[in-house]
């Protein structure tokens, strides 16, 4: 096995622990709303596309021997929580968690690909990142479409949790 560049593996790692902390969030949401909440469906529908994006990246950990974030039990915990914190608040709320977070996600991915089209390496590492950006992209638009912005104190619980997830990105690049 070829070593992989510390700069791809940070990169690997941290998507790896943002897919999971992801479907993490929902399972969260999901616990607290059940299958009949207002946006059960399509909280179920970005889970599912979420586990798919986490699969990929595991596969991809795997065969290029990158070590996973030694926080994914933080990750695990905190993200549930988040989740559930957030259905419990509303299913607004709910929303605007999954509005921020796929906010985040989508600028962190944008820097991502910019850097690896720049340089022209690992070009499957960036084509996964362009497809998944664009499904996060979706998950952004469809909770704003859903009501995010009518959430309790929007700009005060999307700021918090915005600062949380480039928090979550700096840590999980380099533990």
């Amino acid at each position: 096995m070829t070593k992989v560049p510390d700069h791809i593996a940070r990169m690997i790692r941290v998507d790896q622990a943002g897919e999971f902390g992801a479907t993490r969030i929902y399972a969260g949401q999901l616990a607290v709303m059940g299958d009949r909440g207002p946006d059960s469906a399509e909280i179920a529908g970005m889970a599912e596309q979420e586990a798919g994006h986490r699969e990929k990246f595991d596969a991809l950990m795997a065969r290029r021997g990158v070590r996973p974030t030694a926080l994914q039990p933080f990750w695990d915990r905190a993200g549930f929580a988040l989740g559930a914190v957030t259905a419990l608040i509303g299913p607004e709320a709910a929303m605007a968690c999954t509005a921020a977070v796929e906010t985040e996600i989508d600028e962190h991915y944008s820097k991502q690909l910019d850097q690896l089209m720049e340089s022209g390496e690992d070009p499957e590492l960036a084509a996964m990142i362009e497809e998944f950006r664009e499904d996060e992209r979706e998950h952004r638009d469809a909770a704003l479409a859903a009501g995010a912005e009518r959430a309790p104190a929007y700009p005060l619980l999307s700021g918090i949790i915005r600062l949380g997830c480039r928090a979550a990105i700096r840590i999980s690049e380099r533990v």
